[in-house]
């Protein structure tokens, strides 16, 4: 392809936050827009040609072969768009975004894909442009870049949208308290002025809840011998290093089961074809218990709601999401964590 950057780019990614920031909290305020349930995409149309890549780099293109042929019929000739691919289901009146449903899109059987391409038709959501016609655009303040995406989209209709945007908090706040029964998950802010940062966080996210993302090490076998107790979570620190971070225990005895079988093809064996067990680190807790596990390749993310990440581990026993097919291992980073602002103790003791 013949494109004014290099392909696929590194996206701009977002940093959490409790609340949606002021519009004034930055020089030259913020915009805000919707945060969209899906597979982040970035798009790119030379002419005939169209490729759709993950946030990660990998190709999609062949998961979503309806969107594929279909998107030059409303993008620019030669451009460079950043947004989300979704999937909606319901009646009319009441769809939704479904991510299972999108989920399932990723799959390696060609007739299957197909199939879904029917069943479940993909749209995407336009929220910025990196380039257009032999301008790279990504050194141009978001203001300007936002008016360009318009234009280039004036008059598409679906599977092509523009996202909402408004640069009222009370607006955003608006949405993230009513968007959400629609399937989205909260709301995104943007500088007016900032430049497209690949790679760096930014941008603003708020979300309905605290989550993060964890690339699963292991499992512990079930007290009763019977399936999976719990999984052990790792995330990557800004030394590249894989830190165990905690685990997941709440399953019900059915899903335990299900989640030996389910977890298989990660399972590292020995030359005997035997699971390879490791060990956590002994605490005062764990005198006399069994602390081994059956290890996995560190490939699997799984998405997880949690109440405060200390020092490099969960304070408490994290809640299982959903799994993140979408997700490279090492995205999931220490970094991505929302932590508690440091406060010292006396002043909270403090009459």
């Amino acid at each position: 392809m013949d494109l004014p950057l290099s392909w696929p780019p590194a996206p701009m990614l977002a940093k959490a936050a409790k609340q949606v920031p002021a519009a004034d909290a930055i020089e030259g305020g913020y915009a805000y827009e919707p945060k969209w349930d899906g597979f982040r995409a970035l798009i790119a149309r030379d002419g005939a040609q169209v490729r759709i890549a993950s946030r990660s780099g990998k190709d999609l293109t062949r998961y979503f072969p309806e969107l594929a042929d279909t998107l030059g019929e409303h993008l620019p000739d030669r451009c460079v768009l950043d947004g989300e691919v979704v999937v909606r289901t319901g009646e009319p009146g009441a769809q939704r975004l479904d991510w299972e449903a999108l989920s399932a899109r990723v799959h390696p059987a060609a007739s299957r894909i197909a199939l879904l391409a029917e069943q479940t038709p993909a749209e995407f959501i336009a929220f910025d442009v990196l380039a257009l016609g032999e301008q790279d655009l990504t050194g141009a303040p978001f203001r300007t870049r936002r008016a360009r995406l318009s234009q280039a989209l004036a008059g598409s209709a679906a599977p092509v949208h523009l996202t909402r945007l408004t640069d009222d908090a009370e607006v955003a706040r608006h949405w993230f308290a009513t968007f959400e029964g629609a399937g989205l998950d909260g709301v995104v802010a943007k500088a007016w002025e900032s430049t497209y940062q690949g790679g760096k966080r930014t941008m603003v996210k708020v979300k309905h809840a605290r989550t993060a993302e964890a690339v699963v090490l292991g499992y512990r076998v079930h007290k009763s011998g019977r399936g999976v107790g719990s999984l052990l979570l790792g995330m990557y620190s800004g030394a590249g290093d894989l830190v165990n971070v905690g685990g997941i225990a709440a399953f019900t005895d059915r899903r335990r089961v299900e989640l030996v079988e389910e977890l298989r093809p990660w399972v590292i064996t020995d030359d005997d074809g035997a699971p390879v067990l490791g060990e956590t680190d002994r605490s005062r807790f764990s005198s006399g218990k069994d602390i081994s596990f059956v290890r996995l390749r560190p490939e699997r993310v799984v998405e997880v709601a949690f109440d405060q990440l200390e020092g490099n581990r969960f304070r408490h026993a994290v809640r299982f999401l959903r799994w993140r097919p979408d997700r490279e291992p090492e995205s999931a980073t220490l970094e991505q964590v929302e932590r508690a602002v440091a406060y010292d103790l006396d002043e909270v003791l403090a009459s």
